[in-house]
């Protein structure tokens, strides 16, 4: 059973940095194609960044030059670095995670098996 845990989350001024981490344990992180997704309030959840099993890497056009996905496969942890925060990304952070060998929904919800909680970022003006 793949488990999915983050951390990371906090409050930030906007402008701030925050790095997420989301501990892959259950299976190998290496054999996980994996996303981040964020779910502000009253809003559908949506897609953040994803990394390939083989370290390919895709955004939102939002957060392209702000936001680096990566993957420490020793550690089986993947991370969320997020630079120049804007009160708008205040959400609810969710790691996600398929097994799939190409994942063609990867920026859909409906494209990942495992989910973990969440962590809450919190960006204040």
């Amino acid at each position: 059973q793949v488990h999915l845990e983050e951390s990371g989350g906090g409050l930030v001024q906007a402008g701030g940095s925050l790095r997420l981490s989301c501990v892959v344990s259950g299976t190998f992180i290496s054999a996980l194609n994996m996303a981040w997704f964020s779910q502000a309030p009253g809003k559908d959840r949506e897609f953040v960044g994803h990394i390939t099993r083989d370290d390919r890497k895709y955004y939102r056009d939002s957060v392209k030059g702000r936001f680096t996905i990566s993957r420490d496969n020793n550690k089986g942890t993947l991370y969320l670095q997020m630079e120049n925060l804007k009160y708008e990304e205040t959400a609810i952070y969710y790691c996600a995670a398929d097994e799939r060998r190409f994942n063609f929904r990867y920026n859909e919800v409906g494209g990942y098996d495992y989910w973990g909680q969440g962590t809450q970022v919190t960006v204040s003006l």
